[in-house]
């Protein structure tokens, strides 16, 4: 079933709404600085921003271990731009972004023709175009680099961290374009097309560590501006682009991760009530029709890699639930009596760690970074011994972010 846009709904377009101003920096207290006032809360939009308080103030030596190891390695991440890659996309502009469909293959019948689907099966001409991977190569070196500045103070990581966002974003001479037009295309098909849009879902990881590093010296006004003004061009392809708009009606995961990219975007851009609107309709229609009654998500055990898919979705949907608690909106509940929730699909799911198996199509390898972000979001918000029980025998390795999706509750 598709699920209804926010046009089918005649609210009033995005487009319209008058854009806010960058909230103005707000000096952080350094972590070295004897002080008995709470720090201030930053501005982001994944977690509530009251954790990252709570956990500066903790000082755990465990979160504070992961938070350093996490910063030193990110320090040694290279400056990366989608104006890096050896292809010119269709556009003739190195600064658009370009990526191929993985599932896509040399059809054997037609060597020379179109490329045909093999679903879960990665083609590996994909990783010949390296914008994909530089962007969350970049994205896994920015947000620890950022939290390190807010929990340590240390300047010469929020200096790499705003090294790294200006590469990608910012500077003329290497900032992508706030476009996906030619993400995931299908050689002899299109040129781009709107299931590429997943590849930027963890965007709003930037626009979180914007407002960690707010106060550093690394970190202008001029800096936030800029970011600011970047997000705002990519929201309006995000709402006119038709491959978006088609990414925005899915039914499946990529109609999950499609929310959950744009609407800490919008909260960043001071448009609260689109985002509002937006996870209103995951909670009313998107999480109904994606989960039966028995827990079972039908469009992702139709994938001939169900175990991911499945919990791939649940992992958009918890995290889109975490913006969505700061809007007073609990998609942990059911919309109405008798509805399915994300806790109703994640319990046919907890008894198959990597030491039971699957009883669905996984043609690969297991792997359990869905399920442990999934557990880190649910325990953190209906805590208690099921779900720490479960995060055990996932063996979930907890990271920095994790411990901050801890201190949420």
């Amino acid at each position: 079933m598709i699920i209804r846009s926010l046009a089918a709904l005649a609210i009033v377009p995005i487009a319209l709404v008058p854009l806010t101003p960058a909230a103005p920096l707000v000096a952080q207290t350094p972590a070295t600085t004897a002080t008995n006032a709470a720090p201030p809360a930053p501005r982001v939009f994944l977690i509530d921003p009251q954790a990252y308080v709570r956990a500066k103030q903790s000082s755990s030596p465990p979160f504070l271990a992961k938070v350093k190891s996490e910063a030193a390695k990110a320090m040694k991440a290279p400056l990366l731009s989608v104006t890096m890659k050896p292809q010119t996309p269709p556009s003739g502009d190195k600064h658009d972004y370009l990526s191929m469909a993985i599932y896509w293959w040399p059809d054997p019948k037609n060597p020379n023709g179109p490329y045909i689907s093999r679903d879960g099966e990665l083609n590996p001409e994909v990783k010949a175009i390296p914008d994909e991977d530089n962007l969350t190569q970049m994205i896994a070196a920015v947000h620890p680099l950022a939290l390190s500045y807010y929990i340590t103070g240390d300047e010469a990581h929020a200096a790499r961290a705003a090294e790294l966002i200006r590469t990608w974003f910012l500077d003329p001479a290497t900032a992508m374009n706030p476009n996906l037009n030619y993400a995931q295309g299908i050689k002899g098909v299109n040129n781009g097309r709107a299931a590429g849009i997943i590849e930027t879902h963890n965007l709003p990881f930037v626009v979180d560590a914007a407002g960690l590093l707010a106060g550093s010296k690394a970190w202008t006004p001029a800096d936030d501006a800029a970011l600011h003004q970047w997000f705002t061009r990519f929201h309006q392809w995000l709402i006119t682009a038709p491959e978006a708009i088609k990414e925005d009606h899915e039914a499946n995961n990529h109609g999950s991760w499609f929310q959950e990219q744009i609407t800490p975007i919008e909260l960043y851009l001071g448009l609260a009530d689109q985002a509002r609107a937006r996870l209103a309709l995951v909670h009313t229609q998107r999480i109904p029709n994606q989960i039966k009654p028995n827990g079972d998500q039908p469009l992702e055990l139709r994938r001939t890699n169900s175990f991911f898919y499945s919990f791939y979705n649940l992992q958009a949907l918890s995290t889109d639930a975490s913006v969505a608690l700061q809007l007073g909106i609990d998609l942990y509940k059911p919309a109405k009596p008798g509805d399915p929730t994300i806790l109703t699909a994640l319990e046919p799911l907890l008894p198959y760690d990597l030491d039971h198996p699957w009883p669905h199509e996984q043609i690969k390898d297991r792997q359990n970074n869905g399920a442990c972000w999934t557990l880190y979001y649910v325990e953190a918000h209906v805590p208690g011994p099921k779900y720490e029980d479960a995060l055990q025998r996932f063996q979930c390795n907890r990271m920095a972010y994790g411990y901050i999706i801890s201190y949420s509750h």
